[in-house]
């Protein structure tokens, strides 16, 4: 079982944080054989440090990466191949799928969406004009879907580690991180946000103390100009109730583990949005925004089917929060909601990873349709 997963990289991590777990889990769970095709190896080295961001062709975790490069060189195309969010495929590599004795299973997988219409596209054909066709693949919420990326142990390292105290200290002291007593911990992966600074004011005049990790991304000059000045790798900097961290770019296991060891995750596009669900932590996403506001259809769809189970009181602190922080909205008001609905909000997070962890995962899927298809 041979795949060729091709991955443009577009927003800067997301794209390729997706692709690199699936290719890995493809092959560490599936038993297959996985080239994934990268046109940027440097965003793949940021998130995997043992990659040659000049290397034509390497072996990482048993999968074959290769460099797409503009000059295409001709391989024999897989028996799946996966054409990652509608990234167009070399049109001598789908000539060369065409010439195939054996035909090859083509998918386009999609972007994560919670829409209505997800489940009735999942799955779908459609004919090419060289007689191919090509599978659009939705991974999403519900059984009807095509699941989310879950390795089959992660949840249960999950669990040991939020259940062990000494380790979640070890963890955080590996990273150069050492917590006030009773501080909550907050992690801040986000998009440009002029909401960030009156969050930050409200943190840091609150009466309980509050320690910000922010990883490299593109939220660091909005954080620099509240701050007032640049903020140096692993410096703490102090202003009331708030300590704020800047953090290096971490490989993905230690961004799962950081998710998994702090009380509110902030998180941005889809692969760390993911995974902040798998940790069961209360979150807010920063979803990517779109021409002409579409993202702001994704983001109440997700809502709606998250909220559900919540009281009245905190499904509006919820959407409070989450509308004025995808607004660019001040946060001050809508994080006041929030944090008299914090319990239940935390209690609900779990449910919702647990109601998650029932449908197959998207590796999973993806191989279980394959073997449908053929």
């Amino acid at each position: 079982m041979r795949w060729d997963i091709f991955c443009r990289v577009v927003d800067n991590y997301g794209d390729i944080g997706v692709t690199w777990r699936l290719a890995r889990q493809l092959v560490a769970e599936q038993g297959a054989a996985v080239r994934l095709w990268v046109d940027d190896l440097a965003a793949l080295a940021r998130i995997c440090p043992q990659a040659d961001a000049d290397s034509d062709c390497q072996l990482l975790s048993s999968v074959e990466v290769c460099h797409w490069a503009q000059a295409w060189q001709a391989v024999e195309p897989a028996d799946v191949v996966i054409e990652a969010f509608a990234c167009e495929l070399p049109a001598e590599y789908v000539a060369a799928m065409a010439a195939r004795k054996a035909p090859a299973l083509w998918l386009n997988l999609e972007y994560l969406s919670a829409e209505s219409w997800v489940e009735g596209c999942h799955g779908l054909p459609s004919m090419q004009g060289n007689g191919l066709q090509k599978f659009f693949f939705f991974p999403g919420f519900s059984a009807g879907t095509g699941g989310l990326l879950r390795e089959s142990g992660l949840l249960a390292a999950r669990d040991r580690l939020q259940s062990d105290a000494r380790a979640r200290t070890d963890f955080l002291a590996s990273l150069g991180i050492s917590p006030l007593t009773d501080a909550r911990l907050v992690s801040l992966f986000a998009y440009e946000n002029s909401a960030l600074a009156g969050w930050l004011d409200a943190l840091a005049g609150a009466d309980t103390t509050t320690h910000m990790l922010v990883p490299e991304g593109r939220i660091l000059g909005d954080l620099q100009r509240w701050a007032g000045s640049p903020l140096m790798l692993g410096e703490v900097m102090q202003r009331g109730a708030l300590s704020v961290q800047l953090l290096p770019f971490m490989q993905q296991d230690q961004y799962d583990a950081l998710l998994w060891c702090c009380d509110l995750n902030l998180v941005r596009g889809e692969d760390s949005f993911v995974r902040a669900q798998w940790a069961g932590r209360p979150l807010v996403w920063h979803i990517y925004p779109q021409q002409e506001e579409a993202h702001w259809e994704k983001l109440e769809a997700f809502m709606a089917l998250y909220c559900r189970g919540l009281s009245s009181e905190a499904e509006a602190a919820l959407r409070l929060v989450w509308r004025a922080w995808n607004a660019g909205e001040g946060m001050a008001p809508a994080w006041a909601a929030w944090l008299e609905r914090a319990d239940e909000l935390a209690a609900h997070a779990q449910v919702w990873a647990r109601r998650q962890a029932v449908y197959a995962d998207l590796a999973a899927a993806l191989v279980q349709f394959y073997r449908n298809w053929l």
